[in-house]
């Protein structure tokens, strides 16, 4: 198990939680002082009052709440957020609300997952030479059917 540290930034903070013995995501928690509204096809950020000390060679990749997206159609605006090793501010969550009615945010709101994976760091290295050549070569979207 990777120990992750994390600091409240605002009392009122919630700490990532898991819903699960087996979850790969935790919960992460809107930690405001009153309602937001998120506006039809609008987008608000939300913050969570934790700074978080992601360890080398890993990163928080913010997804989407599987019941707030198809209960409520809200989600990250991004779709998945990216918090590197070594940012050390406030996680935010820029939450998007597809459809047509506004939705309220409250405070301690369960509002995104948190899921820490490693990753690998690459040397991109420029070649004249032609790639290695697949059965798919160039062919690009929906070229490998349904």
């Amino acid at each position: 198990m990777v120990t992750v540290r994390v600091k409240k930034l605002n009392p009122s903070a919630v700490l990532p939680t898991s819903g699960s013995a087996c979850a790969a995501g935790y919960d992460l928690y809107a930690c405001l002082e009153a309602p937001v509204v998120v506006p039809p096809h609008g987008n608000t950020k939300i913050g969570t009052g934790l700074s978080v000390e992601i360890p080398d060679g890993y990163f928080g990749a913010v997804f989407a709440r599987s019941g707030l997206a198809a209960k409520h159609c809200i989600r990250p605006s991004n779709c998945v957020g990216v918090c590197d090793s070594d940012y050390r501010g406030e996680y935010m969550v820029f939450m998007h609300n597809d459809s047509d009615v506004p939705y309220t945010v409250n405070p301690g709101d369960r509002i995104a997952q948190l899921v820490v994976m490693p990753y690998l760091a690459v040397n991109f290295e420029e070649t004249e030479e032609e790639l290695s050549q697949t059965g798919r070569g160039s062919a690009g979207f929906g070229s490998t059917g349904r």
